[in-house]
């Protein structure tokens, strides 16, 4: 069983679009410039299901999700993990379909879902039974640090949520995300050899092995800049060096920027290479 490319390039808001039998999205309707089309949800199972990251709280959100659930009897609401895009609508939809919610919570809180609580965290082999297979929890810190992907083994399906975007890199949301734990954790995946990525944002991802290489690649070149900008310069303030190191990054994407960066930096210090040097400033050692 294949996911159908032909199916992965409607992201009209609400509206379910089957990517394999068992396997639809959902996108809520909240494009922009850290979202993309949106984010996506997805309904695991046939006759009964599993609801993946149900997204933010936006008015009806749970209703249009109970729409395309038509009667379906669900077992769980599970998260990737519990930035504002992807969980404030879990809570709701858990309670109003009397069903667990299942996911981690977060070491620090910035831009995050302050109402989440699972029912039970989970932990690294749990699963959830659906009928297209069960759902096995992946824990892959570093985006976030309660960041989860759920994989269904019998499919080679893995719900990356924002750890694996197929058209963008994501942010390392320093100081809850780590840019070492972040490069682990793709290591991880990879080596699962999933057949495909339904990432939390954008198109489903068919050729996970290079999309993984290319954002290993990726850290590692913005890592080289992060260096190259701090050789001869002595002690220098972050934000006079940010706009080197981001150069290929609109300048109005350079605030969200600051936090990958510094996760960059906070990486580069651990391995003896960089020190802080001041409240906001570093150098080479």
């Amino acid at each position: 069983m294949r996911v159908n490319p032909l199916d992965t390039t409607d992201f009209t808001p609400g509206r379910p679009v089957e990517l394999a039998p068992g396997i639809r999205r959902l996108v809520a309707d909240n494009a922009g410039m850290m979202t993309g089309p949106g984010t996506n949800t997805y309904l695991i199972g046939r006759d009964r299901v599993v609801v993946v990251d149900p997204g933010p709280a936006l008015p009806g959100r749970v209703e249009t999700i109970e729409r395309a659930l038509a009667g379906t009897p669900v077992d769980a609401v599970v998260v990737t993990h519990t930035h504002n895009d992807h969980s404030p609508a879990a809570a709701p939809l858990a309670a109003r379909l009397g069903v667990p919610l299942l996911g981690r919570l977060p070491g620090d809180r910035l831009y995050q879902d302050a109402s989440f609580q699972p029912t039970r965290s989970v932990e690294e082999g749990d699963e959830v039974p659906t009928d297209v297979g069960a759902l096995r929890a992946v824990t892959t810190p570093g985006h976030a640090s309660n960041h989860v992907c759920w994989y269904l083994p019998a499919l080679g399906y893995l719900c990356t949520g924002d750890h694996v975007l197929g058209t963008v890199s994501p942010v390392i949301v320093h100081p809850d995300g780590d840019l070492t734990a972040y490069l682990q954790s793709l290591a991880k995946v990879k080596a699962l050899r999933p057949t495909a990525l339904l990432p939390g944002h954008g198109p489903v991802v068919t050729d996970p092995d290079a999309v993984i290489d290319r954002l290993v690649k990726h850290r590692l070149l913005r890592e080289t800049r992060v260096l190259a900008a701090l050789q001869g310069q002595g002690c220098r303030l972050l934000a006079d060096f940010l706009p080197q190191v981001y150069a290929d990054v609109p300048p109005a994407l350079h605030a969200m920027a600051r936090h990958t960066l510094l996760a960059h930096l906070f990486k580069l210090a651990r391995e003896g290479r960089v020190e802080q040097c001041g409240e906001d400033a570093w150098r080479l050692l």
